[in-house]
């Protein structure tokens, strides 16, 4: 009997061992986050690190948070990193009518609110650009700066409404087969294959309602002036890394904000955080100037 006994304690003793240490393993998981964009739309965004300012990656049309993993582990050791999936992407709410330059822009807006971020510096890929600028304007108190990968090529109306047609055209009656001949569009030889087949496949799976509200929505604001305008009444600094594939009019884009800078990673596509993660992570730390 004192034998059975003894055996009981110990397996009572490894019990509340194996319960405590998996108590510990789960308060390490760091689970995703929730809000709700002021449509009421869930938004879905992850936090790692800690230090200030806080950097937040907002990525491009048709991407999610992914689309940043060559930025996280790095940042994050001296940042606190926040990467967000805007409404109609990733593992965000869907419950909107028009996904919208101002909208998605709210959807920044109420991750910085719900993590009470004091200090944020706006990193946006390609669509995010325009984002970063829609909510910079939405809570300037919160926002220090905006770094544009591979955006802001020339935000002057460079096209007609008509152009923009005809870019849609072809993915309002064949979404999926006309998308992945445009992104096909944004790579260059060198880069990895399995990288670009990956995105390609990826974005070509977003849900075309929201692809070609988006798309609609910021050509519509670039064509009418209005992205121009917002452009030119941001209150914070704002720098451009870009890629070689399409021209940078930096001129240009000064007669708007004279103190608007760009970086130019010669070689690279419109890809370049994920194409050439290690050199896009040296000069996004020189330009947000990160000690080494």
């Amino acid at each position: 009997m004192k034998e059975l006994a003894l055996h009981g304690m110990r397996y009572l003793g490894l019990a509340l061992l194996w319960a405590m240490a998996g108590q510990a393993l789960a308060d390490e998981v760091n689970w995703p986050r929730m809000t709700e964009s002021a449509d009421g739309v869930p938004i879905a965004y992850e936090v790692q690190g800690s230090g200030e300012p806080t950097l937040v990656f907002i990525h491009g049309w048709s991407g999610d948070g992914r689309y940043w993993r060559g930025q996280v582990p790095y940042f994050s050791q001296q940042h606190r990193v926040v990467t967000l999936d805007l409404a109609g992407h990733g593992h965000s709410g869907l419950e909107r009518e028009d996904f919208t330059m101002p909208a998605f822009g709210e959807d920044v807006k109420a991750v910085l609110e719900d993590l009470d971020v004091e200090q944020a510096l706006l990193i946006g890929h390609s669509m995010g650009g325009p984002v970063a600028v829609e909510a910079a304007r939405l809570v300037p108190e919160r926002v220090i700066g905006i770094v544009g990968v591979d955006t802001f090529h020339h935000v002057a109306p460079q096209m007609s409404q008509s152009d923009l047609e005809q870019m849609l055209a072809p993915m309002q009656e064949d979404f999926t087969d006309a998308a992945r001949h445009f992104v096909a569009t944004m790579f260059i030889e060198e880069t990895d294959a399995a990288l670009r087949d990956w995105v390609i496949r990826d974005m070509t799976a977003a849900v075309p309602d929201v692809a070609l509200s988006a798309f609609e929505d910021m050509g519509a604001r670039h064509i009418d002036g209005e992205a121009a305008q917002h452009f030119e009444e941001l209150t914070v600094p704002v720098v451009a890394i870009n890629a070689d594939l399409w021209p940078t009019d930096v001129e240009a884009n000064r007669q708007l904000l004279p103190e608007f800078d760009a970086v130019i990673m010669e070689g690279s596509d419109h890809f370049l955080h994920m194409a050439r993660p290690a050199a896009f992570n040296r000069e996004l730390d020189r330009v947000i100037g990160t000690p080494p």
